[in-house]
């Protein structure tokens, strides 16, 4: 088996890419009313049976916070990623200010969102879904 080395810069551009679909995925969800977001909300959806995605932030310093949704996710067989920041996470799920130049401002962390409804398909939607089977 060979093994793949990339150098830092291809690296960035990966993460970049993965980022943007992820954003991308999320936002659509967010305007479609199938996100929610934070620990109350998103344990109500697993526990429906209609969550379909979970994002859990690494950052997250309760670690009882973290056992329950990843304990809620692997009891209902709900697929969970993680994202290294819970800005990033807040960012997404749209708990911010977005400035005229298109950038966001005060935004608030987020440490868990569970999305319901992806909205309608997409390239983003294709590609999140291969990435979750491969892992």
């Amino acid at each position: 088996m060979a093994i793949r080395v990339l150098d830092f810069w291809h690296m960035r551009v990966l993460y970049r890419i993965r980022i943007t679909i992820f954003n991308l995925l999320h936002l659509k969800s967010l305007a479609h009313g199938g996100l929610s977001r934070g620990l109350h909300e998103g344990a109500k959806v697993i526990e429906k049976h209609t969550a379909q995605l979970c994002v859990l932030a690494e950052d997250c310093n309760q670690p009882d916070y973290v056992k329950l949704v990843k304990a809620l996710c692997a009891d209902h067989k709900v697929n969970l990623l993680s994202v290294p920041s819970a800005k990033t996470l807040g960012e997404w799920a749209g708990l911010c200010k977005i400035d005229s130049e298109g950038k966001a401002r005060k935004v608030v962390g987020c440490s868990c969102i569970v999305v319901k409804d992806f909205g309608e398909d997409s390239e983003a939607l294709n590609v999140v879904q291969q990435h979750i089977k491969a892992n």
